[in-house]
């Protein structure tokens, strides 16, 4: 079972930028209900994907140099990131269900 890879400004380019596969970066922050609601189906996207995709969370509290080079202005935002670039963006408290179709429109 693949778990969500908690993702850092030290952290960031080797598990996200540098990798060549997807991964969906989520930006969230601690004292966020919108972000707490969605926790649960992040974690089971990131198993119910494992091998095909990376699941990673982002504190924008802890890491706030990151958000802004990404444009993320609110919380929570999805980046997916294919080879190092961002290929889509979802923002707001997406459910698992809309997640997971978003995944599967864009080829994951």
């Amino acid at each position: 079972m693949s778990t969500i890879v908690i993702l850092t400004e030290a952290t960031f380019d080797a598990k996200v930028v540098k990798v060549p596969g997807p991964v969906l970066v989520s930006f969230l922050a601690e004292w966020s209900g919108p972000c707490k609601m969605i926790e649960p189906g992040l974690k089971e996207i990131a198993a119910e994907f494992s091998g095909r995709l990376t699941a990673g969370n982002l504190d924008i509290d802890q890491n706030p140099a990151i958000p802004p080079k990404y444009n993320v202005t609110a919380i929570p935002t999805h980046l997916l990131f294919k080879g190092g670039k961002v290929v889509g963006t979802k923002i707001g408290p997406w459910s698992k269900a809309q997640l997971v179709e978003w995944l599967k429109e864009s080829n994951i």
